[in-house]
């Protein structure tokens, strides 16, 4: 079964880095991956996606595709602009505290989740990339809580280990948010 997913804000955001944990999120869980970063010539303010293909039953296909399964969109120019790329049944996770909450197709699902306001809550709203993957993740079904604090443990630079247990704790306030009241 292969699976699409983008991941979209603003450059600053962590965009990238929240897609290389999902990447390897998935190659723990034994799943054949590819990660594809795009990103303007600016990096603070400008535009960044990363798309994930992930199959557990196969090689992967290309990047690009027309239509995704899942995406997380970080900011209002993301939500724009990926909405279109949903895939009928699809998903649309949005970040509420940027996004503003409406629904324009009725063929796919929707999750507005106010996750830069649970980052601020937590004391640093640049924990946001990372509570949303935990959001993400809840709502795929497709990895767990556990193997992304193992991806994230892999993925952050040695000078950066000192915020795994703030991470970590993002990442479980985003798996474990109550989904039911957002949908």
């Amino acid at each position: 079964m292969e699976k699409n997913f983008i991941i979209a804000g603003f450059g600053g955001q962590g965009v990238l880095l929240a897609g290389e944990v999902l990447a390897n999120a998935f190659m723990l869980d034994d799943k054949n991956v590819t990660w594809y970063p795009s990103y303007g010539a600016e990096m603070r303010g400008g535009t960044v996606n990363c798309e994930i293909v992930m199959n557990d039953s196969g090689d992967v296909s290309s990047v690009n595709k027309a239509e995704t399964d899942f995406i997380l969109a970080l900011n209002q120019a993301s939500f724009d602009r990926f909405l279109p790329k949903v895939k009928k049944g699809g998903w649309m996770i949005a970040n509420s505290t940027l996004v503003e909450e409406k629904k324009s197709r009725d063929d796919i699902n929707y999750f507005f989740v106010p996750v830069t306001k649970l980052a601020d809550e937590l004391g640093n709203s640049k924990m946001t990339n990372i509570l949303s993957l935990g959001v993400l993740a809840k709502i795929s079904k497709l990895t767990s809580l556990d193997t992304l604090e193992k991806a994230l443990d892999n993925v952050l630079p040695a000078h950066r280990k000192n915020l795994l247990p703030l991470n970590c704790k993002a990442l479980k306030i985003g798996y474990e948010y109550d989904l039911s009241a957002v949908k």
